[in-house]
């Protein structure tokens, strides 16, 4: 897929196809995240890296300590 760079008031953005913002199920407001790769490329994503490696972590960490969490949930 090809996009064009454009102006967007006094900035620049891309216009991202209808079936492209579908298939991401996308809404106005919502954020993409760029990754960039080792070989230079980039990555948009709807989701936030960030905040997955921290998920993963959270999920060790409630395995580690369930019986504790367990009793503060009572």
């Amino acid at each position: 897929m090809k996009l064009e760079v454009k102006r967007v008031g006094n900035s620049t953005g891309l216009i991202l196809p209808k079936e492209l913002v579908s298939r991401l199920k996308l809404e106005q407001g919502d954020w993409l995240y760029v990754t960039e790769n080792a070989d230079g490329t980039v990555r948009l994503s709807p989701y936030d890296p960030t905040f997955e490696k921290g998920m993963k972590i959270a999920e060790r960490a409630m395995k580690t300590y369930r019986n504790a969490l367990a009793e503060l949930a009572k």
